[in-house]
């Protein structure tokens, strides 16, 4: 089917806008405050500048072969196109029911507790990002397990993998990247002190699979930036 018999984009209006920003997580473990459908965050666009394939300055346009605007070569007709990263972490389980968490050593969130986690590199997969991400970040080595949950955040333009994980060896340590390793039962999580939006709903989602009817906040009153 050619670009003249596609349906055109319909651009949404402010009500469904913020009807969309209002939603809550959903299905896709929509865990953000902003709207869908505007692009990328500003602070990725500003890095949009030059073509890697020829270094013209790139523009802004809507190529034919797509329906949305992107940062496209106007010399050799490059798209930069712009996709969330992955960032794959674990939610490490003692043999007593309890959640290891980190306090984390650098920024974002310095201070803040997170479960361990990074971003996926190029050449592992999910499951040997996560081992890696969790031993170097708190010595303990893990056997990751059943899947928590997906969490979009669109202002830090990632999403984030979450699996619960069982404990295999290793000792908990202090590193670079934590101040303090701690674990938590359920009922004891410290909510108000939590890093990242994504760590708050997956920690939700953990707590009501593993110790249903335990009372948690709503609303997330961590640390607010992305």
């Amino acid at each position: 089917m050619g670009r003249e018999d596609q349906p055109a984009e319909r651009i949404l209006d402010d009500a469904e806008l913020a009807m969309l920003a209002g939603m809550g997580r959903g299905v896709d473990g929509r865990s953000t405050d902003i709207a869908s459908g505007q692009g990328a965050p500003r602070w990725v666009a500003r890095t949009l500048n030059f073509c890697s394939n020829c270094g013209t300055r790139l523009v802004r346009d809507v190529p034919a072969t797509e329906q949305r605007e992107r940062a496209v070569c106007p010399a050799c007709g490059f798209i930069a196109y712009v996709n969330p990263r992955l960032v794959v972490t674990t939610i490490p389980v003692t043999d007593s029911g309890e959640a290891v968490l980190l306090r984390r050593g650098i920024e974002p969130g310095y201070g803040a507790w997170a479960q361990p986690g990074g971003f996926l590199e190029v050449d592992e997969t999910l499951g040997e990002a996560a081992v890696r991400e969790t031993l170097e970040e708190t010595g303990l080595l893990v056997e990751p397990g059943e899947l928590v949950g997906l969490y979009s955040r669109l202002e830090a333009a990632v999403v984030v993998v979450v699996f619960e994980a069982r404990i295999a060896g290793g000792a908990a340590r202090e590193t670079p990247e934590a101040l303090e390793i701690r674990t938590f039962a359920p009922d004891a999580i410290p909510w108000d002190g939590i890093a990242f939006k994504t760590t708050f709903w997956a920690l939700r989602d953990w707590v009501a699979r593993r110790a249903p009817g335990t009372v948690v906040p709503d609303v997330f009153r961590g640390w607010e930036q992305f």
